[in-house]
């Protein structure tokens, strides 16, 4: 069982069965967010990982602002987040920003970029924005920003404090063939995992 805070690592590789449990509080409440990202063909059939990752692992960046970044992955200055080695390069971040407060956070060229609030309100400002509506756009609890290629992430606040996880990775570009828990590159790929998921032989690496 994770606790508040934890995560789970998981590369599906060629072939991976698992089984969520997880189990609410005292009164049945449970939160939490499962990001998946894709594996290019050239690393579809890697060996499967599973890890583990407690909330004491994740380092917290705290700056003169006030702003306070969890890195779950990726880098933000001299701190690495304990997920490592995934293919698309990817940068997790858990950020809380306090009213009255500004967030710049560099983001490389060609990646793609999103952020979801889940607590409080901030303004996301056009330059990074698909579709803006006047000059920032202020998202509440629970909105995707869908950023458009740049080289940096503005976030301002007023008179309400923001947190928000703020996703980036390196774009495949490669099609996607995709039925239920697996992802393949095309349907022929994915009749023949299914079928050897019936087979009994989908696992091709085992301890």
């Amino acid at each position: 069982m994770i606790g508040p805070g934890d995560v789970q690592w998981m590369t599906a590789g060629n072939g991976i069965i698992h089984q969520e449990m997880p189990k609410g509080d005292s009164r049945d409440r449970m939160g939490g967010f499962q990001l998946w990202a894709n594996l290019p063909a050239s690393h579809k059939m890697m060996n499967p990982r599973y890890r583990d990752i407690t909330s004491h692992q994740i380092p917290e960046v705290i700056l003169d602002s006030g702003v306070r970044i969890k890195v779950i992955c990726g880098k933000v200055g001299n701190q690495e987040g304990p997920v490592r080695d995934i293919i698309i390069d990817p940068q997790y971040l858990d950020v809380f920003v306090p009213d009255q407060s500004e967030f710049l956070h560099p983001i490389k060229k060609g990646h793609s970029v999103f952020a979801y609030v889940i607590d409080g309100q901030g303004f996301f400002f056009k330059e990074g924005i698909r579709n803006p509506l006047g000059d920032d756009t202020l998202v509440h609890n629970g909105g995707l920003v869908l950023f458009t290629d740049g080289d940096e992430v503005k976030v301002k606040t007023k008179d309400d404090s923001v947190r928000f996880l703020l996703i980036s990775g390196k774009p495949i570009g490669e099609p996607v063939a995709w039925y239920g828990p697996i992802v393949m590159n095309t349907e022929e790929e994915l009749r023949v995992a299914f079928e050897e998921y019936d087979n009994g032989t989908f696992l091709k690496h085992r301890k």
